[in-house]
């Protein structure tokens, strides 16, 4: 059966060619009308074949691409998909130390060139996200290939935003194997506990590894506070750099808990306050002056372009806090994981804060996600994750 066609608009190829991942409904001249996740052939107006994509009629991006190279027909078999993986596998092997670290990502979407897949490995399990339904079809061979690999557990974990707005149909569950949940990983030598059946996202925030290492280093004899603490990662790493204080604040009080059990898996008898609250809230109420450290690591405040201003808004007013409440001669590691906010508005914003507060900042570190969540080039959006290391006087 012929591949279907779907035919940009005069015009419109240019991004395409310059690989772009994402094809929005206002490029299309001619939309086929198969269900949701077939994959078709897209041409531009002149009907020469461009690239290969994922259709889909329910989401703004109408078609997610993932091969410019082979447009021979034949391509798509089972082999491909199968070398897509075991190729970003072996990426992993180059910038992951197993001998330190067993929990990373292995499957980072456009990053891969594998357009809605998510996969992060905890120890020996393999956590999947499928994220649109072209991939749900994928399912079996991404499985086959997985277990090629030499993964012997592998969970998939449904995604409610993706069950309603991509029409995926595969609910959570073992695919294959199965151990007991939570299972203990081992980042950079620091142990932690990850419950990807009901934690958040696949179960741990893999992206911020390199990160809180750098906290680490900062950390010999200071009093240190981490906000938006879920697991209590950047509190850990604190503690085993020889932290003095370490406090974790989150309003989930089971993110609090989860937080403790990891201080506890790794040091036992030190004194780590865990305070289930508002962290704008906190933040306002706290001495000025007592903490060295402050980590500000919030949720994805836009999670849409429609949400951008407010969360412009959100972010100025917690740096803000932070800035206004830091001793002198402190160190403010502050995060953006908003897809929709870039690195520049993110440093205006921050910038905006530390003119408010009159204080003298300095940036000495920028950050990003870690080597293991990479960048497709042609595909900017995908560089989530940005990070300033701020020197307040």
């Amino acid at each position: 059966m012929p591949i279907p066609v779907l035919q940009l608009k005069k015009g419109k190829e240019r991004s395409i060619n310059n690989r772009h991942p994402w094809i929005f409904s206002g490029a299309v001249a001619k939309l086929p009308d198969n269900e949701e996740g077939t994959i078709v052939m897209v041409t531009d107006f002149e009907h020469k074949k461009l690239c290969y994509g994922f259709l889909s009629h329910k989401s703004q991006i109408v078609c997610r691409l993932f091969e410019w190279d082979d447009l021979s027909e034949n391509i798509l078999t089972d082999a491909y998909w199968e070398t897509k993986i075991k190729n970003a596998y072996a990426l992993r092997s180059t910038v992951i130390n197993s001998k330190n670290t067993n929990v990373y990502r292995l499957l980072h979407a456009e990053g891969d060139f594998f357009p809605g897949i998510i996969a992060d490995v905890y120890a020996d399990v393999v956590v999947l996200q499928v994220l649109i339904r072209g991939v749900e079809k994928l399912v079996p061979a991404i499985k086959k290939a997985l277990i090629e690999i030499g993964f012997k557990h592998i969970y998939i974990k449904a995604k409610t935003s993706s069950t309603v707005l991509e029409d995926i149909r595969t609910g959570s569950g073992w695919l294959e194997g199965g151990v007991e949940v939570p299972v203990v990983v081992k980042e950079n030598d620091v142990l932690f506990e990850v419950d990807f059946i009901d934690g958040q996202k696949t179960g741990f925030f893999v992206d911020q590894r390199d990160n809180r290492e750098l906290l680490r280093t900062y950390s010999k004899g200071k009093k240190v506070l981490n906000t938006f603490c879920y697991t209590g990662g950047f509190s850990v790493y604190a503690a085993s750099g020889g932290a003095a204080v370490v406090d974790s604040v989150d309003i989930s009080k089971d993110a609090v808990a989860l937080a403790g059990k990891n201080m506890q898996l790794n040091f036992p008898s030190f004194k780590h306050g865990t305070i289930a609250a508002d962290c704008f809230d906190f933040l306002g109420e706290i001495e000025k002056d007592y903490y060295d450290i402050i980590v500000l690591d919030p949720p994805a405040f836009a999670k849409s372009a429609k949400a951008v201003a407010n969360a412009c808004r959100g972010y100025k007013q917690i740096n803000l806090k932070a800035f206004r409440k830091i001793k002198k001669g402190g160190l403010l590691f502050t995060y953006s994981c908003s897809q929709n906010i870039d690195k520049d508005l993110f440093q205006k914003i921050v910038f905006g804060a530390a003119a408010d507060a009159y204080r003298n900042v300095r940036i000495i570190h920028q950050m990003h996600q870690p080597a293991d969540h990479p960048i497709n080039i042609y595909h900017p959006e995908g560089e989530y994750l940005k990070g300033l290391v701020l020197y307040v006087e």
